[in-house]
């Protein structure tokens, strides 16, 4: 078996690889009252965040570099669980969450509970090359953020119309009788990325 690991490893090495990025925009439920412009929208930003990652692949840039870059596209948008249009806590509040995984380096890095990071997902590679941990958490993960000059934000560019009447509409229904529940499950941003070298990364 390690003889076949090797010869494996060499055939990657010496292979010509064709860079791949794949990424998601959330696991959860397609509204059935999403327009025509919501959804060119929508399209558009996944194809925006596919070219920014896939120009870096093409360029050489490490996988790692490709899934961030991707997924900070998606943080940026307001049509995803991510970022700016991440959901509310129950509370009203944001709390964001990310991670990085390098396949190169068979490290991680991740972060939770952050409030004022505009791009979780730079914060979490950063733990990841610049700190001895794999997770930080709320207050303590943004003074480090401040430390390494990843860009800060006021809770309110979180906000989104549509997230706050979603908010409001699951509060409403938390009145009413029995338990509120929703169909509206949501699932955050991802993004997969094969490198010319090999490589593997994911980001969260």
């Amino acid at each position: 078996m390690h003889s076949i690991a090797i010869a494996r490893r060499e055939i990657l090495m010496n292979a010509s690889l064709k860079p791949t990025l794949l990424i998601h925009g959330g696991a959860g439920a397609i509204p059935e009252a999403l327009d025509d412009e919501d959804a060119r929208a929508i399209r558009a930003a996944l194809t925006d965040a596919l070219r920014s990652g896939h120009a870096l692949l093409e360029a050489g840039a490490a996988a790692l570099e490709a899934v961030v870059a991707a997924v900070t596209v998606l943080e940026d948008a307001p049509w995803f669980n991510a970022g700016h249009g991440a959901v509310y806590t129950h509370d009203g509040r944001h709390e964001l969450d990310a991670a990085a995984m390098d396949g190169a380096t068979l490290r991680a890095g991740s972060v939770a509970g952050l409030r004022h990071v505009r791009n979780p997902v730079q914060l979490a590679r950063a733990v990841m090359e610049r700190s001895p941990h794999v997770m930080l958490a709320g207050a303590g993960a943004e003074d480090f953020a401040r430390v390494v000059g990843v860009a800060m934000v006021e809770p309110a560019y979180f906000d989104t119309p549509k997230r706050y009447q979603e908010w409001r509409d699951y509060l409403h229904a938390a009145q009413g009788p029995g338990t509120a529940s929703s169909t509206n499950y949501f699932g955050t941003v991802g993004a997969v990325a094969l490198d010319a070298r090999g490589q593997l990364a994911a980001a969260t």
